[in-house]
Formats: C-alpha cells, structure tokens, sequence
C-alpha cells in the first residue's frame, strides 16, 4: 500500500450519501434493529459496446471505510434536519464499522450481472455504504476499462495518462491516473497522482517554453542542454517539417552530439497525425536518429490511435489525456448496489427487485463469483455465479448453461476453477492485505490476456458467459414465479 494519501490526506467522506440512505437508516433503526442483510454492487451494461470491464476502486472502498465516522458537526447538521431520531444520531455519533465484505480484486476483468462486491451486516449500516461505494467502483472503473481499450489499441506502444487539466475536479484527476495506471497506461503526468500512488512520472515541455525564447532553435538548444538524458522536444509551436524538425535535429547534433547524449524524442500535438509522423520518421532516420522516439498527444482515444496506425502512422508513445480521464464516449459505469438478502434467525432468506424491464431483475442470495479456464491454454471459459457456501469442483465435469436461454448448455472438462470473490473485511476488520499497484498492473494483463480475441475486439465483441449455478437459478427461478402469482 505505497503512496500517502490514504495515510496523510484522506478526508472523512462518511457524510457523502445520499439523503435516502439517511432516512431509511432511521427508519431501520426503529423497525428492524440490527437485522442483518446482504447488498451486491454490480453494473448492467459495459461501457462503450466493449467486451469487457476492468474492476478498479477497492482500495478507496478500503480507505472509505476504514474512515467511516461522523462528527459532531455532521450529527449537529442532522439533527437541524428535524427528520430523524435522537437513537438514530446515538447510532451515528458512536458508529462503529461491524460488517463483512467480500470483493472482485483490482485489475480484474468484470462482466455484467456478476457482483463486484458484497456486504453482509446490520441493514443501518449496510445500506449507508450505497453511494460512496458506488461512487468510488463505478469511477474508477469507468476509467480503467477505458484505458484498457486505449492500451490495446496502441497495439505496444505506450500510454501516458495526461489528463489531469480536464478531469471532473482534484479527486477525479487522482484517481484517474491510478485507474489509467492500472490499465495499462506507462506513466502519468499528474506529479501529484505519481506521488501518492508510485506511478512512474512523465513530462516534457509545453508551446509556451518554446514561445519564451527569441527562436525556436534556442528553445530546443536550452531544453537539451538542462535535459541531456530526457531530451523529447515539441516541435509543433510554429511549423513542424518546416522549422521544428529540422531545428530539433539542428539540436540534437550541436548540443547532444559533443555530449555523446542521444534524444530521447520529439512530441507533436496538433496536424495530420498519420502524414506527419511518416514524414518525421524518414527525416529523422535519414539524420541519423533511428532510436529517436516520436510522442504525439492532442485529444486521442482508441478510435483514432487505432484509424492512424492503420494508416501507418508512424508513433511510438501516445499522450492521451481528456477523453481518458473523463472517458468522453461514454462517461458513466451503470454500477447499482441491491438488496440481495436478510437473515432470519441466522437463516439466509433472498430477496429480489423485479421490473418490467427483465434487464433490471436481480439475482436473489447470497453469491460469489467463479471463473472457470481451460486447463491447454489459460483462456477463460465463463464466469459463474454461485450460492456463498457452494464449491466448483474442476476435478469433475461442470455443466454451465444460459440463465435466459436455459436449453443453451455445456458441459465442461479439463479445466481450472478460481473463486473470483475475496473477503475484504471480517466484522468489520479488514483482512485482505491490499496488493502493490504495480502488483495490480500486472495481475490485470495477465487477466485480461487470458480472454478470448473474440470477447477483446472492438467492434461486436463476443458476450462472454456469465452462468448462474443450478441452485442461484432455482432461487431466482422459484421467487419470480410465486411473485407472478402474487400480483
């Protein structure tokens, strides 16, 4: 758990909830005590048409809760409301976190349906956690999934996240540049964000040091000389094959040559992408700087990193910075947080919410989710999600089937089965020993590797299966018919 955030600067956020939570909370209070239930988070839909998700924003779940706590001036605030009890803000004034969570780990590749985490405890409290919660998954989230995207259309080439000037305020700049990181992004150019995380930092000039010189070729001349070992010069301020280039080249030759230093790279951000770099490739080659990389930024996402490299653009690192860090094509995760059970005298007893929207019915119980690979190549199979107490015995074979389309099934052999679910806390302690970000990273290309092409293209991805077990179904199967008869 590298960085210092968490330690020095996190603020209490206990008081960021929605109004509703508050006053179901004291109605709980009143009417069903310290009954225990149980909530998924999980999301409907994945962003952008894409194949997959990748789960982010567990360790500020971790943080948020560990932090939980109301001050006086909060009760003060509610108590001005003249809406909820004195027991009610007794309970808040002494809060004390007592529930269980279970999660997907960071990095992980996620899917529909599948509940991303869990929380088991008195229903004051396990509710209370709805909108934090949320906020924290479904942003970061939304971020890593769409860095995914962009890391693979760069196709190897690196990522720099560069989107701090245009994201959605302080928190969101942070947390971006994690999620970016995470993904798969190389570095950020948030100092801030490298700082508290342990992400490697990136940076080269802006137009305004070249502007603050009498010519470009002493902007260039200066910057090589302060920088000999990092030298990337932008080289687009006034006309890049006209002046630019040809002065950056003029640098490299009388400032980093007798220094037996080599450039590191030149950065554009504006103009044909595709036309300029092929140009500036061949001209820096023909001077004898083949290793000189070139970085190009300037509002990119995946659609246009993968349109120029299709039409042979010639880039070796991307800056991509506000449709990242906002994820502009499609800027919410759809993550929801349901009530899935309660228990009874220990007994766990499903609850579901029905819609006329079959999208929106829930999946009742107390669950986990598997992931089942085959054993030849490590690819994933499915995901399947089971009943808490229920074990995938991947010694034998395993029948898996649609839950919509049930006549759809398979049964299958020789592969591996891995709980997916992991308990965060226990009575409220928590009890999972946080990775390394670096740790993240790495877990989450190997995850994301393990997926089929199919499920990774672009455009019309292959819906990976997430299956529900024999016993999740029948739960689920059984509720919606005596409800239909109840109606």
């Amino acid at each position: 758990m590298k960085g210092s955030f968490r330690e020095d600067r996190q603020q209490n956020i206990s008081m960021l909830t929605d109004y509703y939570e508050m006053t179901m909370g004291n109605g709980y209070l009143k009417y069903f005590g310290d009954k225990i239930a149980y909530f998924d988070a999980f999301f409907r839909r994945i962003p952008d048409g894409g194949g997959y998700a990748v789960m982010a924003g567990l360790e500020s779940v971790v943080d948020y809760v560990s932090n939980l706590r109301f001050t006086g001036e909060d009760i003060d605030y509610l108590r001005g409301q003249k809406m909820f009890s004195e027991e009610f803000l007794e309970f808040l004034r002494d809060f004390k976190f007592t529930c269980d969570v279970w999660a997907i780990p960071e990095g992980t590749p996620v899917f529909p349906g599948e509940p991303l985490v869990t929380v088991r405890g008195p229903i004051a409290q396990a509710q209370l956690l709805e909108t934090a919660l949320l906020l924290l998954v479904n942003h970061q989230s939304l971020i890593a999934t769409k860095a995914s995207r962009i890391v693979r259309a760069a196709d190897g080439r690196a990522i720099s996240e560069f989107g701090a000037r245009r994201a959605h305020g302080v928190s969101s700049a942070l947390f971006a540049a994690r999620s970016a990181y995470i993904a798969g992004c190389a570095n950020t150019s948030n100092v801030m964000a490298a700082q508290e995380f342990g992400i490697p930092c990136s940076g080269t000039m802006a137009h305004s040091w070249v502007q603050m010189f009498d010519d470009e070729y002493s902007a260039f001349a200066a910057y090589a000389e302060t920088y000999p070992d990092a030298c990337v010069l932008l080289i687009d301020t006034y006309n890049v094959l006209k002046s630019g280039l040809p002065n950056a080249i003029k640098a490299f030759d009388e400032v980093l040559k007798p220094m037996g230093k080599r450039p590191l790279g030149v950065r554009i951000d504006s103009g044909d992408i595709a036309y300029l770099t092929k140009k500036i490739r061949a001209r820096l080659d023909a001077a004898g700087y083949p290793d000189c990389k070139i970085v190009v930024s300037n509002s990119l996402d995946e659609r246009i990193i993968r349109d120029t490299l299709m039409q042979g653009a010639q880039i070796d690192f991307f800056g991509v910075g506000e449709r990242l860090v906002t994820s502009e094509t499609e800027p919410v995760f759809g993550g929801v947080y349901k009530l899935c059970a309660v228990e009874n005298d220990g007994e766990i007893i499903p609850k579901i919410k029905i819609s006329e929207n079959p999208a929106k019915i829930t999946t009742p119980y107390f669950k986990q989710v598997y992931r089942l690979y085959e054993r030849g190549t490590g690819k994933a199979i499915a995901d399947v999600v089971t009943a808490y107490d229920e074990t995938i015995d991947d010694t034998k074979p395993y029948e898996i089937f649609d839950p919509v389309y049930t006549w759809k099934r398979k049964i299958v052999t020789d592969f591996t089965a891995r709980k997916l679910t992991q308990r965060i806390f226990d009575g409220g302690k928590l009890v999972y020993d946080l990775p390394d970000i670096n740790e993240i990273k790495n877990y989450c290309a190997e995850q994301i590797d393990t997926l089929w092409g199919e499920v990774t293209r672009f455009e019309n991805p292959h819906e990976y299966y997430v299956d529900l077990s024999q016993r999740i179904w029948d739960i689920k199967d059984n509720i919606l018919k005596k409800e239909q008869y109840n109606i």
